[in-house]
């Protein structure tokens, strides 16, 4: 992405130059070498940027996909987040830190079984993830409250 947007820089500012030349320019166009340079610099780049937003079009649509296919378990977390936080209600004891909840988030990503199909996989995690919340959340509980 940062190259893509530096690509786009450089062309405006190869645009600039060329529309700044242009306007200054007198007499004939076509006996201005400096100018005929630019317009073959700002074509050569044009090219080669359109080709590379492209490229990066492609990339992004693939990594769109692929962050979708991992969108359960992000509701699935945060679900179980503010659930988390509802419990405070029964006793104020019982407040949780979204720094707390982000670890055992990790946690559960980390040592869910992994799988070479990403829907195993999601569901690996989200089943790992509503365990550990469970766990933590009822080894906190006072006696009563369970």
């Amino acid at each position: 992405m940062r190259e893509v947007t530096q690509n786009k820089k450089d062309l405006k500012l190869l645009d600039e130059l060329l529309l700044k030349k242009l306007t200054s320019s007198t007499g004939n166009l076509l006996e201005d070498t400096e100018l005929v340079e630019i317009l073959n610099n700002t074509k050569t780049q044009a090219k080669e940027v359109k080709i590379k937003l492209t490229d990066a079009e492609i990339k992004t649509k693939e990594i769109n996909e692929k962050r979708e296919t991992y969108r359960p378990v992000a509701i699935r977390g945060s679900v179980l987040y503010f659930t988390v936080l509802e419990i405070a209600q029964v006793n104020w004891m019982y407040n949780s830190s979204l720094k707390q909840f982000l670890t055992l988030y990790n946690y559960s990503i980390d040592t869910a079984p992994k799988a070479t199909l990403p829907t195993k996989r999601v569901e690996n995690i989200s089943k790992d993830l509503t365990y550990n919340v469970y766990r933590y959340v009822n080894r906190g509980l006072f006696e009563r409250d369970k």
